[in-house]
């Protein structure tokens, strides 16, 4: 039987359809680029640890929003590595959602209501030079915050149930798992009078501290964790746990009381958003750092660097440049409480006038800078997520210890409860003249997003004041001297501590550092650097993540 017209022009157009999807499918797939070997076509984290950004990854896989990634990768550092952050301290969240609308959620601890009025004539004396070490730990404990910044973050931008973001830790915690290398490294802290819960928490049966390698089990913990997951934060802040976590503490002669916790709410504003070339620049207001940092970038933007700065004479000049801006900014951290002054820091006029006083021949006292000795302290981690929705988060989240008395925290740890209690109110030492209640202290944390027409850059750093001078330098050898994210978080950094000496990692270009002394500057050996980046870049589809093996790190995604 012969077809009727519109059975022949129905068979027409359909065929007309297929032939056009199948060549916008080929041109689709021709225009694509090809992403290199290593990278991701959904989503990435990079934190700590391998297993911690592989728990992260899991959450994406799941269905998972950026924010749920990270807070169950950052439950998981808590665990495996309890010297650098946990419940008992703060975070800072740059959440970037799938519209591309920036927010801060500020966990940052608070001064408790009861602190001592001379808490700061007990800092490190500073004519000296951070060399006589402060009082015990339990005077510098703050109200923590960790939780509740996971459960604003959550309440904002999760996608998966609550409990399901602590079950990998809880089972991690409960089960036990070998000491890593970098835990490792910091358990002799622990053997102290002053830390003996600490000491008891990381010994074996025999009273032997353990060592890398060993397995350890976080059992009291796992059932806070496992409390948390079920009954949500509030039981961090106003149960059980928070009644034996504040007797624990009280006993160890901390000041924090059942009311500071109660009280204890985040804050959450949108990001300060900075332009640098091609990118906005996405950071967190004070007290947050990331207004020096932009300061930084923006005096060594009026440079015009290029790959041809780091050759011959072209690398010592611009490591000069470098090293006076780090000063500069070092002697603008005293002003965290001048939110108009603060806010000027970010601005080109302010790094014009800046960059006007930097002399290539030479470099001056500290007072040419406006300097004052401050505590130099560390502890603290960092995880970077992208998600398949193209939503983003930048988490910095810490415990805290000074570099002039390394320990876990305050060192005080709570056995009824399994948390370690920072010692951030240290960060207000050389800062500032007197405390106030329910104030947060100054920070050099700076969790950061960069988004351009076809790129988005995750990227934070670990290591108090070494997070400037970190992710400055791995910003700058990525997005200026075209290194890869790979090669430019590897790239050997100098650090400008607070005596205006220069530290620089031990494979550093030595010829460089000889030019540098020739300019005047000073070098101070380094005895080890805590500054380790982690980042997720998306460009063209492709994902690309780094996880800085300073710290043994590794990045996980699909």
């Amino acid at each position: 039987m012969a077809r009727s017209k519109g059975q022949v022009y129905a068979c027409c157009a359909l065929m007309l359809v297929f032939c056009v999807i199948f060549v916008s499918v080929c041109i689709s797939q021709l225009g694509r680029r090809k992403c290199p070997q290593g990278c991701f076509s959904h989503g990435a984290v990079a934190a700590d640890t391998g297993t911690c950004s592989q728990i992260g990854r899991d959450m994406l896989q799941k269905g998972g929003s950026a924010v749920d990634g990270a807070i169950a990768a950052l439950l998981c550092t808590s665990v495996l590595n309890p010297q650098s952050m946990g419940l008992g301290g703060g975070a800072i969240f740059t959440v970037m959602d799938s519209t591309g609308k920036v927010k801060i959620i500020n966990s940052r601890e608070r001064v408790p209501e009861k602190y001592k009025a001379d808490t700061l004539q007990s800092c490190p004396d500073s004519s000296r030079f951070l060399s006589v070490v402060p009082h015990p730990g339990r005077l510098w404990i703050g109200i923590p915050g960790e939780i509740r910044g996971y459960e604003e973050a959550h309440r904002l931008y999760g996608k998966l149930p609550w409990a399901t973001l602590f079950q990998p830790t809880i089972q991690l915690a409960r089960q036990g798992f070998p000491v890593q290398q970098i835990l490792g490294q910091y358990l002799h802290v622990c053997d102290t009078n002053e830390t003996q819960p600490l000491r008891d928490l990381f010994s074996d049966k025999n009273g032997n501290l353990l060592k890398t390698g060993d397995v350890v089990k976080f059992e009291t913990l796992a059932n806070t964790l496992e409390t948390i997951a079920n009954l949500g934060a509030d039981a961090f802040y106003t149960g059980k746990i928070a009644e034996d976590l504040i007797r624990d503490v009280q006993e160890a002669g901390g000041l924090l009381t059942l009311q500071d916790l109660a009280s204890y709410r985040p804050t959450v504003s949108d990001a300060w958003t900075i332009p640098l070339g091609e990118y906005q620049m996405y950071i967190a207001p004070p007290p947050g750092g990331g207004n020096i940092l932009s300061f930084v970038l923006n005096i060594l933007k009026g440079y015009d660097l290029t790959p041809a700065s780091l050759r011959g004479e072209q690398k010592t000049l611009f490591y000069h440049r470098y090293v006076e801006a780090l000063k500069f900014a070092n002697g603008l951290k005293k002003h965290t409480r001048d939110l108009e002054l603060t806010t000027k820091f970010t601005e080109d006029s302010f790094a014009d006038y800046i960059r006007s006083l930097i002399n290539d021949k030479m470099s001056h006292s500290p007072q040419y800078y406006n300097m004052t000795p401050y505590p130099d302290s560390m502890g603290t981690t960092h995880v970077s997520v992208l998600a398949p929705d193209g939503s983003a988060v930048s988490v910095t989240s810490s415990i805290n210890h000074m570099s002039v008395l390394p320990r876990f925290g305050s060192g005080v740890f709570s056995p009824s409860t399994g948390v370690i209690l920072n010692s951030h109110l240290c960060d207000f030492c050389g800062r500032v003249d007197k405390l106030f209640a329910g104030e947060q202290p100054p920070s050099s944390m700076a969790p950061t997003v960069f988004k351009s027409k076809s790129r988005v850059l995750v990227i934070g750093s670990t290591g108090g004041g070494m997070i400037t001078t970190g992710m400055a330098s791995a910003i700058i050898n990525h997005l200026w001297f075209g290194k890869s994210l790979k090669e430019a978080i590897a790239t050997p950094i100098l650090f400008v501590d607070s005596e205006n000496a220069v530290q620089f990692e031990s494979n550093f270009d030595k010829d460089v550092i000889e030019d540098l002394k020739a300019l005047g500057q000073k070098e101070k050996p380094a005895k080890k650097f805590f500054t380790v980046v982690n980042a997720v870049e998306k460009e063209d589809g492709c994902i690309s993540a780094v996880s800085d093996l300073r710290k043994l790190g590794a990045p996980a995604g699909y």
